[in-house]
């Protein structure tokens, strides 16, 4: 472990003394003056974000206390909210709002690129968010509908639970989603080929938000009902859970990244491009063969929990060269002339946190002999709860901070950010801290599955001495829990509540 975590500094190492990157000097910052039509559309889907990410961890919090001590509810009666149902809104929730927030990014980039110009249709961006809260709010209703069997047997697959794990939600949701996606892909894809000069930045962007539409599609074969084939229905829901997030929105990550951190003034377009397309191969390389590590899970050979293991752990090193590279340059600009600032404080957290859930914790659950004993133990709960909100729920963010003090800028708001870090230093330490217990208690239940047998560390019995390490929870929850309200607070407030500044304040040209 000692050795993979130094392969980011011999990698940084090289791309900064080999390569001779110090001598390219970043093009000037972005200038924001006013906002276009489509982008004051793409307002309206900012606040849903923080929203539902509060919910999430709301469940978060309500599932810990369930499992540290099933027998008892916990504010809500477990017969309204049993813990199934809770556990298909946590998982759906994450994904809703990081979804959310990802396509508002896209949508108010793609008029900075091409300098002005939108969508020749901008009410396709009001249809965009009416069909997401149609498909959010029903696809809730569903799953608790569904998951305490109140639907006729003929509709809890279109409506309700279809019961396979992370992509639960009903079929006419996923149509929903499908058509939201495809809907997204056309807005941005049109507007960005008005561009002047279509970089290879905005060529990721484009074609990743393509295969983000598409790809979905492999969890819903066969449409009609659920593959009966249990070992190919999950290869291909695994091209949805693993697949589908660890290329499409990779790709999509190393696109927006690479223009962001252009469009800030933090990094040459060379070095921007160049970490891009270095990210792009091992998310080719690795995020395809790394699905893998779930494939022996459900019956196919053995030699995927090696290749799988091992090569899933790689992509995040690109990602996190970059925004060191960026945070050198950060380090020599003033705050009053760098106005996105919060933004780029989420995207740098965002760097470190997919380098430590995605890549650190998860080389670690994923080596083979490990992965064996420590499969749907404590142990991937640090890993996935880490590497989920760091290389995905904090570039959701990063957009949102970005959008919002694009907006102040354009409409001469007054702009504060005391609420913004300490909802930023509680958010990301209870994230830390939040694996530590997660990881003391996956030790034990490795140990058992080694010792005893792989059933045995699914037992009750196995957590028996363990009631400090459960409830201890209570602290990083907390903190991520005060740390999205306060998310809530300061992006609602910045958006709608915040004053005219005395003098209008503009970015250095």
């Amino acid at each position: 472990m000692a050795i993979w975590t130094l392969t980011i500094v011999v990698l940084w190492a090289f791309y900064d003394y080999f390569m001779k990157f110090n001598g390219e000097k970043p093009e000037p910052s972005l200038t924001i003056t006013s906002l276009t039509p489509m982008q004051q559309k793409v307002l309206k889907f900012v606040p849903l974000v923080p929203l539902f990410f509060f919910l999430q961890v709301v469940m978060g919090g309500y599932l810990a206390h369930l499992y540290a001590d099933p027998a008892h509810s916990w504010i809500i009666p477990q017969s309204l909210l049993p813990f199934n149902a809770a556990r298909s809104f946590h998982l759906n929730l994450a994904v809703l709002w990081i979804a959310i927030g990802w396509l508002a990014g896209g949508l108010f980039i793609a008029p900075l690129v091409t300098k002005g110009k939108d969508f020749k249709f901008p009410i396709a961006v009001d249809i965009l968010w009416i069909a997401l809260v149609i498909v959010g709010l029903g696809g809730l209703a569903g799953l608790w509908l569904g998951a305490l069997g109140k639907l006729p047997d003929n509709l809890w697959f279109w409506f309700g639970n279809e019961g396979r794990e992370y992509i639960e939600l009903g079929r006419l949701w996923d149509i929903g989603i499908v058509v939201g996606l495809v809907l997204w892909f056309a807005i941005v894809f049109f507007t960005i080929r008005k561009a002047e000069k279509i970089t290879p930045p905005l060529q990721m962007i484009i074609w990743s938000s393509f295969a983000i539409a598409v790809l979905y599609l492999a969890g819903m074969a066969p449409l009609t009902k659920i593959m009966p084939n249990f070992t190919v229905d999950d290869y291909f829901r695994w091209w949805v859970v693993h697949l589908w997030v660890e290329n499409t929105f990779e790709l999509f990550a190393a696109g927006t990244m690479a223009f962001l951190t252009v469009a800030l003034g933090l990094v040459s377009v060379r070095f921007a491009t160049i970490m891009m397309f270095f990210e792009a191969f091992l998310i080719v390389a690795t995020g395809t063969i790394g699905t893998g590590h779930h494939y022996f899970w459900m019956g196919e050979n053995e030699m995927w929990i090696a290749w799988g293991g091992v090569l899933s752990s790689l992509e995040p090193l690109p990602l996190v060269i970059l925004m060191v590279e960026a945070y050198k340059e950060y380090a020599h600009v003033s705050h009053k002339d760098f106005p996105f600032r919060m933004a780029f404080i989420w995207l740098a957290g965002s760097a470190f946190l997919n380098w430590l859930g995605a890549g650190f914790y998860g080389m670690i659950v994923n080596l083979p002999i490990v992965n064996y004993y420590e499969h749907g133990t404590y142990f991937g709960m640090a890993h996935g709860h880490v590497a989920l909100l760091g290389a995905f729920g904090y570039v959701a963010i990063a957009f949102l901070y970005f959008i919002v003090r694009a907006n102040a800028l354009a409409k001469g708001l007054h702009w504060d950010e005391k609420l913004s870090n300490l909802a930023f230093g509680l958010t990301t330490a209870g994230i830390f801290l939040y694996a530590i217990p997660t990881m003391v208690i996956g030790t034990k239940q490795f140990q058992w599955a080694y010792e005893i047998g792989y059933w045995a560390a699914r037992t009750r019995e196995v957590l028996e001495g363990l009631g400090f390490w459960m409830w201890i929870r209570i602290v990083p929850d907390a903190m991520i829990l005060i740390g999205s309200a306060l998310i809530l607070v300061d992006i609602v407030y910045k958006l709608y509540l915040s004053p005219k500044e005395s003098v209008s304040y503009k970015t250095s040209p």
